[in-house]
């Protein structure tokens, strides 16, 4: 069995990123580590020196976003078995690829996995979503948190709350902080979208892995997520986020609510 995983960079906290790391060396299976680095200088190589099973890959000071750096290490990592997509915030025991991807051999319907995911309190991260809609892209990053309750209801709904995060549920768009994937079936839907810098495509990719293959949620076991959240915080972020939200409903449909 081969498994390559990717880990896309710019600019991160080194101690933040050590957990990633640790979490996936320390996994007991035999997994090759793509890392692109989008950052402006290559300062974060030093973490990786002196590990087997990474392929470092500086893009000389150019930030070419999350798609198009995922499809590059994806590239460069061929042929495999799975493939996993990694955010540098998070992390996990070594039990969890293991458990997911036995999961993933006894259904062979499947083409993405992603296990339950929580913040580092233990409190659940709603990230599995419904097809996304203006308002509820609208509403989560621009109506103030005091005025949510007017709308819980319907973000509830959205966020699938109803699924109520215990059991294996198929899921149209899940996140892209840890994506697992049977890899002959990600060669047939394709890669991450590069008209998509950051934002949505996430989106993007599981509804197409959907629309031939199961995507699903695996509660069973867990990952931890810091979620910076952002575009929350910088206006260059959310303007890159509306950007590939207006991409996105051009491409696949738009619903208002």
């Amino acid at each position: 069995m081969t498994i390559n995983a990717s880990l896309v960079l710019y600019k991160n906290d080194p101690e933040i990123l050590k957990c990633v790391i640790a979490s996936t060396i320390n996994t007991p299976l035999d997994i090759k580590l793509y890392v692109v680095d989008n950052s402006n200088y290559p300062d974060l190589e030093i973490l990786f020196k002196d590990i087997n099973n990474v392929n470092y890959h500086y893009n000389n000071g150019n930030n070419v976003g999350f798609s198009k750096a995922h499809n590059l290490a994806i590239a460069k990592s061929r042929v495999a078995d799975y493939h996993i997509i990694l955010n540098p915030d998070i992390y996990f025991d070594k039990n969890v690829i293991p458990a997911l991807i036995n999961y993933l051999e006894s259904d062979q319907e499947i083409g993405l996995i992603q296990p339950k995911i929580l913040f580092p309190n233990g409190d659940i991260q709603y990230l599995c979503k419904r097809y996304p809609t203006v308002f509820a892209l609208f509403a989560r990053r621009f109506i103030p948190k005091q005025l949510n309750f007017l709308f819980k209801s319907y973000l509830d709904w959205y966020e699938m709350h109803d699924i109520g995060y215990d059991k294996v549920a198929d899921v149209s768009y899940l996140s892209g902080c840890f994506m697992l994937f049977r890899k002959k079936y990600l060669d047939e839907v394709g890669y991450f979208d590069e008209n998509i810098f950051m934002y949505l495509e996430d989106a993007d990719i599981t509804l197409r892995m959907s629309q031939k293959y199961r995507s699903v949620f695996y509660p069973h076991v867990h990952i931890f997520h810091h979620w910076a959240k952002g575009s929350y915080k910088s206006f260059k972020l959310m303007l890159i986020n509306i950007k590939s939200a207006i991409y996105f409903f051009n491409k696949h449909g738009w619903k208002l609510f």
